[in-house]
Parts: structure tokens; C-alpha cells; sequence
């Protein structure tokens, strides 16, 4: 067990937030680990841990236990984040082109993290709030960042993404440069998206455009690609 901090500040949920952050710094844990590292409770400590997860103050490594996460050195260091930078500008661009909700997603081991979103100001549409950890397994922003992972490598529970998304269609979305899917993270929803690439030609991000089918249709790709790829050429400036 992680002995407590010679001080703490008299404030409760602070001290355990702050327990649960050393004790992840020991070692990636997992949720057992982290309650003999800090003494917590399992409840207690997964709602902790989950909750410095969307703060991006923890994340999760491949294997699902968690490690300090890139908030820590940015605070530290004044980092300056490009690509979030510059989304503030370009998403609500494409939000007003395309009239639907528009989002930013990191790979973060075996989920897809919320960066940075902007919605419409009304009307129907597919709210993901930033923060939000999502699946590897469904949609059209897991497609991208999965088409350009190591192929050999576990995507999520020891699956490649071949063996969650398929070979063939892993294939495709690499040759057209972008992927769609409908009804595929959730009900009614459809969304296509494209590659964010570093200065390395790494795919860093995968930005997206999401909204009803029953608007965007069944084929979005068809719609948005362009302005999709567009927006992502201008999100790669910033990283140069």
C-alpha cells in the first residue's frame, strides 16, 4: 500500500484524487492494484481514476491500467498543445459547413478519447462531450485510428484491428484515406472520418462529422470527405 503524504490539505476527495494519482505513478495498476496501493475502496477508487482519466491525469496504457497521463507534463511544463489549438478554429468551421456536430479523437490504448468538439447551436444532433472515452471497436473515428495502428499489434482485448474491423475494409480505408460507418458506435447515428497526421506521417488524431442518418444519409462519405480531408490538412498545419 502507498503510504499517505506526510501533509494533506484537509480536503478529502483531494487527498485520495491526489493518492490515486502516486500511486498510478508507481506503476501502471489496475483497479485491484490501485485499492492495495491506496487503500481505497473499489468503488471509490475506480470513480477517482476514471474521473482523472477525462482530465486527461491519468490514461490508459495498451493492457488497460492506468499510468499518468499527458495533462501532467503539460501543466508542468506550460505545454502548449497545436492540435487543440487549432481546432478551435477549424472544427466550428466544419460545423458551419456541414451543419453537424464535429469532433477531434485521440487513441489513448484501447479507446478513442474526446480532444475537442463543436456542435450546432440547435436541432438534432450527435453530442460527444470532451472527455469521453469511447470504444476501439465501432465507428468511423475508431476506423482511422485503427487502419493506421501497428496491424500486428492488439487494437483491444488482444484483437488486432484486422480481426475487429476486418482486413479488407482496414485495406480500404488506407486507400481512400478516409472511413464512414452508420449505426455503428450507436443507433441512428452515422459519421465519416479522416487521418490527422504528424510531421512523421503518423496518423496523431482522426477528426470527424457525425449527425442523424436520417439527415446525413447512409452514405456520408459521399457528402463530407472532402471537406473532411480538408479540415484535416488544415489540423496538420499546426503540427509542422
Amino acid at each position: 500500500m502507498c503510504r499517505p503524504v506526510g501533509q494533506t490539505s484537509g480536503i478529502g476527495v483531494l487527498d485520495k484524487a491526489v493518492g490515486v494519482l502516486r500511486a498510478a505513478a508507481v506503476a501502471p495498476c489496475g483497479l485491484g492494484e490501485l485499492c492495495d496501493r491506496t487503500g481505497l475502496p473499489r468503488a471509490t477508487a475506480h470513480r477517482l481514476a476514471v474521473g482523472l482519466e477525462v482530465h486527461r491525469l491519468l490514461e490508459r496504457d495498451a493492457d488497460g491500467r492506468w499510468q499518468p497521463g499527458p495533462a501532467l507534463g503539460e501543466l508542468a511544463h506550460g505545454h502548449h498543445d497545436p492540435l487543440l489549438t487549432a481546432a478551435e478554429e477549424i472544427l466550428p468551421t466544419l460545423r458551419d459547413l456541414t451543419g453537424e456536430s464535429v469532433q477531434l479523437y485521440r487513441r489513448e490504448g484501447g479507446s478513442r478519447v474526446c480532444v475537442a468538439a463543436s456542435e450546432p447551436a440547435s436541432g438534432l444532433r450527435d453530442t460527444v462531450p470532451v472527455g469521453v472515452r469511447l470504444p476501439m471497436t465501432a465507428g468511423s473515428g475508431a476506423r482511422i485510428l485503427a487502419a493506421w495502428s501497428d496491424p500486428d499489434a492488439a487494437l483491444v482485448e488482444g484483437r488486432t484491428p484486422a480481426e475487429v474491423f476486418g482486413a479488407e475494409p482496414m485495406a480500404e480505408v488506407r486507400r481512400r484515406g478516409w472511413a464512414q460507418s452508420v449505426a455503428e458506435r450507436e443507433a441512428g447515428v452515422a459519421s465519416v472520418s479522416a487521418p490527422v497526421r504528424g510531421p512523421d506521417g503518423g496518423v496523431v488524431a482522426a477528426v470527424s462529422v457525425s449527425g442523424p442518418v436520417e439527415r446525413i444519409g447512409r452514405k456520408p462519405g459521399s457528402r463530407w470527405a472532402n471537406d473532411l480531408l480538408a479540415a484535416a490538412r488544415d489540423l496538420e498545419k499546426a503540427l509542422v
